[in-house]
């Protein structure tokens, strides 16, 4: 049986004064009248029965928790996790603690479990999302109601309605397709990865736009889940079609990695048959066997970002101006990406 855990009650009733009493000693908030005997009496009582505070209770009371919740889509995925944990050091330096929850690339787990993060003991939300309109109107209520939210999200149609880092893929994606035409790469596949419920997403429109000028003809795209599994079974199709492509940029470095395993699977080789090009720059994607090129973003610049605006509007310094910070992305080359093959031309 598990020993039941004092309560501030039980060690006053053990010192024989009144709760708010004890509660006054073991603060020892300035405003005690006590006596040094009872307050000695107060703390032998503590220690006997192992008293320690209920730090939720005191949080509860202060009305600040000195932690703050971050939402992210997939903790399978290095992006996030790498994310998190630059997160969890950037704000440790400002006094909190971080709350993890995944809505594990299910939309209709993502909407649930932004509502309860806010409802948890938490002073402010960064959140990953897949799509700011199915958020919208509950970030429009949050944002009046002064609760501070940070999202992490591409550009969309309207404004967002609470602060926001985005990062810029136009630039990245630009680079990147730029390279691989004067590589000889003329059919590009994306790999467009989604998670269940979601909408296709901003990447895949900015590569159709960015590769159809430069070709003068509609590429190809291809959907497919989440999952690095997703990614694996979906390129193995697209790369056994008798018109594999010479390139496949994939929405993710994650799905990347699976594009890589279909062709290892296929007999191909990278990037002596197939150049792949993933997007997000984790730190892993440098170390892979074949280390893979990829759409770089600054982690460290987005995460300090995030914290700072979120921080600022914890402690009530932001004002009432929504702010939105967005940074630009670049193309690394690396490995996995290299001339076409003259099959593939």
């Amino acid at each position: 049986m598990v020993p039941k855990r004092a309560r501030l009650k039980d060690v006053a009733e053990k010192a024989g004064v009144a709760v708010n009493t004890a509660s006054t000693i073991l603060n020892r908030k300035p405003n005690s009248w006590a006596s040094k005997e009872t307050e000695e009496r107060v703390f032998k009582a503590a220690r006997e029965l192992n008293y320690r505070p209920n730090r939720a209770a005191k949080s509860l009371q202060a009305g600040k928790f000195n932690a703050v919740g971050l939402l992210i889509a997939d903790i399978n995925n290095p992006y996030f996790t790498n994310f998190a944990e630059m997160m969890a050091i950037d704000l440790e330096q400002k006094g909190y603690n971080l709350v993890i929850e995944s809505w594990r690339t299910d939309v209709d787990r993502e909407v649930k479990q932004m509502k309860d993060l806010v409802d948890r003991t938490v002073d402010g939300v960064v959140a990953f999302v897949s799509d700011v309109e199915i958020h919208r109107d509950f970030l429009e209520y949050q944002a009046k109601a002064g609760y501070p939210i940070v999202i992490m999200a591409m550009p969309g149609a309207k404004d967002i309605p609470v602060d926001a880092v985005m990062p810029d893929f136009e630039t990245g994606l630009e680079e990147a397709a730029k390279v691989l035409m004067q590589q000889g790469h003329k059919n590009v596949a994306f790999l467009a990865a989604r998670s269940k419920g979601q909408r296709v997403g901003g990447r895949p429109a900015i590569f159709e736009r960015i590769f159809q000028q430069l070709l003068g003809s509609k590429p190809t795209v291809v959907e497919c889940g989440a999952t690095i599994e997703d990614a694996l079974a979906t390129a193995k199709t697209l790369l056994s079609s008798d018109s594999r492509p010479s390139a496949v940029i994939a929405l993710n470095d994650f799905s990347a990695i699976g594009v890589m395993r279909a062709a290892k699977e296929l007999g191909l080789s990278v990037p002596g048959d197939l150049s792949v090009v993933g997007i997000d720059g984790v730190p892993l994607a440098a170390h892979l066997p074949v280390s893979l090129s990829t759409i770089v973003m600054p982690h460290l610049d987005m995460v300090q970002q995030a914290s700072k605006f979120l921080h600022e509007r914890i402690i009530g310094e932001a004002g009432e101006a929504v702010r939105h910070a967005k940074f630009p992305t670049h193309f690394l080359q690396r490995e996995s990406s290299a001339k076409a093959p003259a099959q593939g031309q």
